[in-house]
């Protein structure tokens, strides 16, 4: 009986819950949120470098930008442009401009979508302002656009880069 005892629990194994498939790998395809990002990364790099063509590209000819300004002594300002406007504002010129979103949500439901996030916009590595960006994005031809975007623009309170 002993022998039967010991030979029975030589052979039990303590049960080890399954991987779950797929969790040690990457995902295989671009998630719907990263593909909502892509025009919106492409507009940052268009942005970077200088180049109000490559900002065309990501973005619904029949949309727009709009900027609510706060300036340091209170007044505040809203102002609204069309995309061949807000292309054309970007000249070239040697400052280094960035601009990083720093919490962006996402928002999907079909075809379209929102992303809203602060941001934080440098030039040549000092913060210039900062605010909250929202992006409001359409599928076409199963590519993502942008359709408008509203930012919050102010000079104080802006986080240290």
């Amino acid at each position: 009986m002993i022998l039967l005892s010991l030979l029975l629990a030589a052979e039990q194994v303590t049960p080890v819950q399954p991987i779950v498939k797929g969790t040690g790998l990457p995902p295989a395809v671009m998630t719907e949120e990263a593909g909502v990002m892509a025009p919106i990364d492409a507009l940052f790099a268009a942005l970077a470098a200088r180049d109000g063509q490559a900002i065309l590209a990501q973005v619904r000819p029949d949309g727009g930008a709009t900027v609510a300004e706060e300036k340091p002594d209170g007044t505040r300002s809203v102002r609204r442009m069309s995309w061949p406007e807000f292309a054309a504002s970007i000249k070239p010129g040697p400052e280094r401009y960035a601009e990083r979103l720093t919490d962006p949500a996402v928002d999907i439901d079909g075809d379209i979508a929102m992303v809203w996030s602060p941001y934080v916009f440098t030039i040549d590595g000092k913060v210039a302002h900062c605010g909250t960006d929202h992006f409001d994005m359409v599928r076409e031809a199963g590519r993502w656009k942008i359709a408008n975007v509203t930012w919050s623009s102010r000079t104080t309170g802006c986080p240290a880069q």
